[in-house]
């Protein structure tokens, strides 16, 4: 039997965010990053439409960096006091995986970090309040998925937590918010939007409707993601749908391995997760080939990439995804990211470690040791074919 969860309602498009209007509660907590949600006018109109529905609202802000374990702790008070019977995420990844792990812990106070981090095996959620996620970035799909990535403070690991409790009740994708994306932010969501759809449509638990979802986003991205980087509006609309699309699919299908290495690898060098993506993507291509080269291809065909066999379909989606890199400044190794040589070599006996043992390694669709995780990623420092 399979299961596929989405958010109970998805709202998009122009002046989506006036469902807020409709809502039913008293008191919601609003979670967001830096300052352009309020520099743009855009959290104000939020809190406009909330009134309406006759709802206070609280902000908690700043929160413009992958949140820890400590950022959690530091606020879990305040959000408890407050007593929301809505919290809501505003932003990218970061913003929107904190509000997640604020409702874990303000829903149960009593859990541990270690027992949220047992893959889908949340208490469940909802008892106090429920999530609405809408983002101003497009590729996460925070606000479509099942999934909250937090570091562990002390060690600075990532663990994503993963529950189909997690996935947000209301999900409002309005393209106001990312006219104003910035280049990079663009680059990046969109090679995350990108990693999700390719993913997706390999991993292990993918099924008929996941499959549906990751290559009809992948096409959408292939025909508007670049333009969405040179600032076309409606390029950008249509990347902001299908990064949700990517989302759905791998809430349900999982991730594979250039999740773990990114996971395990971000916080130590300091590379934002959709960079780390679009760095990994072409190695864990090449690895994951032997077993499912024919799904590969099949994504390739979808795109009009040329080739005659299957291996040529692939070399084809390889250099697609390196060649999107260097059309949006993306680097395509971490040596030219700028991690420095020492650094890597003191780190990855140990991130390879943790990155096997990643929820998303599970799910990749070939099976990794320890020993191949360390070879993806000195093969994604230096920029070596994986032929292993």
């Amino acid at each position: 039997m399979n299961r596929f969860t989405i958010p109970r309602d998805i709202y998009f498009g122009e002046n989506a965010l006036e469902i807020l209007q409709d809502i039913k509660g008293k008191r919601a907590l609003l979670v967001i990053g830096g300052g352009s949600v309020k520099e743009n006018g855009n959290l104000d109109t939020i809190k406009q439409h909330l009134s309406k529905a006759d709802i206070e609202t609280k902000v908690i802000e700043g929160i413009t960096e992958e949140p820890s374990t400590d950022l959690v702790n530091n606020h879990l008070e305040e959000v408890k006091n407050y007593e929301p019977d809505w919290i809501i995420g505003i932003g990218g990844g970061s913003p929107m995986d904190a509000a997640k792990a604020f409702w874990i812990f303000y829903e149960h106070p009593e859990l541990s970090f270690q027992d949220a981090m047992e893959p889908f095996n949340l208490p469940a959620l909802r008892g106090k309040a429920k999530f609405i996620g809408i983002p101003t970035t497009s590729g996460t799909a925070s606000e479509i998925s099942n999934l909250s990535v937090i570091t562990e403070s002390e060690t600075g690991v990532k663990y994503p937590l993963a529950d189909f409790d997690l996935t947000p009740d209301l999900a409002v994708i309005d393209p106001v918010m990312v006219e104003s994306m910035p280049k990079h932010v663009t680059a990046y969501s969109g090679m995350d939007a990108v990693t999700h759809s390719i993913e997706a449509y390999v991993a292990k638990p993918r099924t008929t409707f996941t499959d549906a979802l990751s290559i009809e986003a992948l096409e959408t991205l292939d025909q508007h993601l670049l333009a969405s980087y040179n600032d076309n509006q409606d390029s950008r609309e249509k990347v902001h749908y299908a990064q949700a699309m990517a989302g759905m699919a791998f809430a349900n299908a999982v991730l594979g391995n250039v999740h773990s290495l990114a996971h395990k690898s971000g916080p130590t060098f300091g590379v934002p997760h959709g960079c780390a993506n679009a760095i990994y993507l072409p190695y864990v291509i090449q690895f994951n080939r032997s077993v499912v080269e024919d799904r590969y291809a099949a994504l390739a065909r979808r795109i009009g990439l040329s080739g005659q066999t299957d291996e040529e379909l692939v070399d084809g989606l390889i250099e697609w995804v390196r060649n999107l890199n260097k059309e949006m400044d993306v680097p395509n190794t971490l040596k030219d990211f700028g991690v420095e040589e020492e650094l890597f070599k003191e780190h990855v006996d140990q991130m390879a470690a943790n990155a096997v043992e990643d929820p998303c390694t599970g799910t990749n669709p070939r099976e990794t040791s320890v020993e191949q995780m360390k070879q993806l990623f000195i093969a994604a420092y230096y920029g070596k074919d994986v032929d292993f």
